[in-house]
């Protein structure tokens, strides 16, 4: 869940996260932007969710099968997999609200080693961001926070690569598959830990090899079930660029790839990942005041120590099951 009203005041914690190329943390403040592509932009995100939200009510309330909406929820709300997602969902978002970055990683990272396969583990985790990446970029555009340019130079990349990787995960088995994004998540864990010695010049700069960049996180954010913000945003805002105007450029076109990704995982998978689905939304909703708190009692580095190394833990014994 990636719901942000970002505090772009000058405080302790924000200094923190601008040293460390993290994103700066959350606070409710509204203004307009009135360019012409960003209000497409825009308006595109809120008819594709509205599109997305009215198929979905329509394919709950009209089942082939004769079920009807309320018993498939009531079904939901029994099953072992909605309580896990639920689980994931909130501690994903916990960590995501604390730093800013790392909700695909973290509730891939524990998906997989409640069993699910890596594409079954990637399509929930990237339907459920549709929602929340969508919100998160009409924010981005209201507070002023889009560069145009880097923007548009990160779409069509982004959306190539995550295409290409949820194609991929989807048709290649899932036990072949599984030692790759488990080493894949490993690196992520071990990157995340590194942020703690690192330290950020802002610059004005034009970012360069925007495109490269947006195609490579792209494919790994769908391959891996998480990464985009890890590998774009933390690689542009750890050359120097303006942290403020990057998350929020890469946090809208974050929308357009995942709902390119989330379309070809519902083609391609097989199995239903509808209640994992539900669960990480629900437990998302709930990870707001965890992650205030945990912001407030705790040092970013502390954060980014723990979080890096329980994902690296999880990714190991990932690596070690799936090589068993």
């Amino acid at each position: 869940m990636k719901i942000r009203d970002l505090d772009l005041s000058d405080n302790p914690v924000n200094a923190e996260h601008q040293a460390l190329g993290l994103p700066p943390i959350e606070h409710a403040v509204t203004h307009s932007a009135d360019h012409p592509v960003l209000r497409f932009a825009m308006w595109s995100v809120v008819l594709l969710l509205g599109g997305v939200t009215a198929f979905l009510t329509t394919r709950l309330f009209n089942q082939p099968d004769g079920h009807t909406g309320f018993q498939i929820i009531a079904q939901t709300l029994e099953s072992r997999a909605f309580w896990s997602a639920v689980a994931v969902g909130l501690l994903a978002q916990t960590v995501d609200g604390a730093l800013g970055m790392a909700y695909g990683i973290t509730s891939t990272s524990f998906l997989l080693a409640s069993g699910s396969s890596p594409a079954v583990a990637s399509a929930a985790v990237h339907i459920a961001e549709v929602f929340t990446t969508g919100v998160s970029g009409i924010t981005h555009i209201k507070l002023g926070n889009v560069n145009k340019n880097l923007f548009l130079r990160l779409l069509v990349p982004g959306m190539v690569g995550a295409s290409t990787g949820a194609w991929i995960v989807s048709s290649v088995d899932g036990k072949a598959l599984k030692p790759y994004i488990a080493s894949y998540l490993l690196v992520m864990g071990l990157y995340v830990i590194s942020k703690i010695f690192r330290t950020i010049k802002t610059r004005r700069e034009e970012p360069r090899h925007v495109a490269k960049l947006g195609l490579l996180g792209g494919f790994v954010d769908a391959i891996g079930g998480g990464g985009w913000g890890p590998v774009v945003t933390t690689t542009l805002v750890g050359t120097g660029h303006d942290p403020r105007m990057t998350i929020g450029s890469v946090n809208l076109a974050e929308f357009f790839l995942t709902f390119v990704s989330a379309g070809v995982f519902a083609m391609l998978v097989g199995e239903s990942p509808w209640p994992t689905v539900a669960g990480l939304v629900i437990g998302g909703l709930f990870a707001a005041p965890l992650a205030a708190m945990l912001t407030k009692r705790l040092h970013t580095k502390a954060l980014l120590a723990l979080v890096g190394t329980v994902i690296s833990l999880i990714s190991l014994y990932n690596l070690y099951q799936a090589l068993q």
